[in-house]
């Protein structure tokens, strides 16, 4: 299978208010907008989108519907303290508070309004332990 785009798509019961908390919190685009499903892209990089999509919806099977659950979002950015500041400032929840991870990452994780997790990252050197488990390729710098 060749991929032309992915991208994940949030179901909710708030269409309206999950599509303003990412294009106020984390500077998304609405692309396309019904009321029941929402198209974003990042208006610092088109190529990362993100749906939002009324879960009652008829084009959902029904086996699936509802709202999202379990869902985590990573978010890798270049300065990951000033959005922390930022977001924090803006009243957002802090799950986890920043901190710097043996395995690469100084992170923080936060929360929109249906429950899904967002870690915000920037990626750091690992310690010796996890920079043997990285590709060299991927290895944080």
């Amino acid at each position: 299978m060749k991929a032309t785009s992915y991208y994940p798509v949030i179901m909710t019961d708030d269409v309206v208010g999950t599509t303003a908390f990412y294009v106020e919190h984390f500077s998304f685009k609405v692309l396309f907008e019904s009321d029941w499903y929402v198209h974003l892209a990042s208006t610092e990089d088109e190529t990362i989108n993100l749906a939002v999509l009324d879960g009652t919806h008829e084009t959902i099977p029904e086996v699936g519907r509802g709202r999202v659950s379990g869902l985590l979002l990573n978010f890798e950015v270049e300065d990951v303290d000033a959005i922390h500041d930022r977001l924090v400032a803006a009243g957002l929840p802090v799950l986890r508070s920043l901190r710097d991870e043996d395995f690469g990452q100084r992170h923080f994780i936060t929360a929109d309004p249906n429950g899904v997790l967002i870690d915000i990252i920037k990626p750091i050197p690992p310690n010796a332990d996890y920079a043997a488990q990285y590709a060299p390729e991927a290895l944080p710098e």
